[in-house]
């Protein structure tokens, strides 16, 4: 398959655009010329965003658990649009802290509604777009934690193996067509998603406080959503089907494929050290 038309000029679609990645995506794409549709719960931050932004930009309030208003919106972009869509960045995400023993099903339900079905959410209601004019791209944020399991972090990787799962099948549906779909699997970036992220208690029993375990996080994240966002548009511009954003990204798929059950090992050898 060829590539695709590079984005700059086409209407972008990104959720979760009040702050970190998302945010990082609609600067830069904006400034690539690009028409943006953004969205997110955070209508302050979506504000702070569109001020950045230099070129036309529909702001909109959404929850993406929401089926039927991700469904609104997305008419209301078909609307609006300037110009062709060229991708739809389905970003938004969130984050918790628990063992499975001390897992609260609530706050499961929470983030796979969030992380999960709102990524399936955003990709029915605009894909029929993409399929009728045979072009563009759907970008999905899985993670690393999509390619291994963590400790502490299982409704997480639960979600991110399911948008990985659902995007791969997706691809495959799509062959021979004009439509593309892609996962994102960032390592560690610089965003409020650990700080934001619901914790309980010190899942690992070591007594810390939420604002230690993020400042922990901060500690690891190399990568700012500024060059996050600069990877993940050139990956979508050179149709990748597979966007590792991040050192630690490719040294994480890496140990996937070389040791597929004992890759922690490695991993918590390389954090000791």
């Amino acid at each position: 398959m060829s590539r695709p038309d590079p984005l700059s000029g086409r209407t972008v679609v990104v959720t979760g655009a009040a702050s970190g990645i998302g945010r990082a995506l609609a600067r830069r794409l904006s400034a690539a010329g690009c028409p943006v549709a953004m969205a997110d719960v955070d209508e302050h931050g979506l504000k702070e965003t569109a001020a950045d932004l230099t070129g036309p930009v529909l702001r909109h309030v959404l929850d993406v658990r929401d089926a039927a208003a991700v469904t609104e919106f997305a008419a209301e972009v078909k609307k609006w649009a300037p110009a062709d869509l060229g991708a739809v960045f389905n970003n938004a995400g969130v984050a918790i802290g628990s063992s499975v023993l001390g897992a609260v099903p609530a706050d499961d339900d929470w983030l796979h509604d969030i992380n999960f079905r709102g990524v399936v959410n955003g990709v029915r209601a605009f894909l029929p777009a993409l399929v009728a004019q045979d072009s563009g791209t759907i970008v999905n944020t899985s993670s690393v934690y999509g390619l291994i399991g963590v400790p502490y972090q299982s409704a997480y990787c639960a979600a991110k193996f399911a948008v990985r799962g659902f995007t791969e099948a997706l691809r495959q549906e799509l062959r021979g067509t004009g439509v593309r779909a892609a996962t994102v699997h960032p390592g560690g970036v610089k965003t409020n998603i650990a700080r934001n992220a619901r914790f309980r208690s010190d899942p690992e029993g070591r007594g810390r406080t939420h604002e230690q375990i993020a400042a922990e996080f901060d500690a690891i994240a190399r990568t700012t959503p500024e060059r996050a966002a600069a990877i993940i548009h050139k990956g979508v511009d050179r149709g990748k089907a597979r966007i590792l954003v991040g050192p630690d990204a490719y040294v994480v798929d890496a140990l996937a494929r070389l040791a597929p059950t004992r890759y922690f090992d490695i991993v918590a050898a390389l954090r000791r050290r």
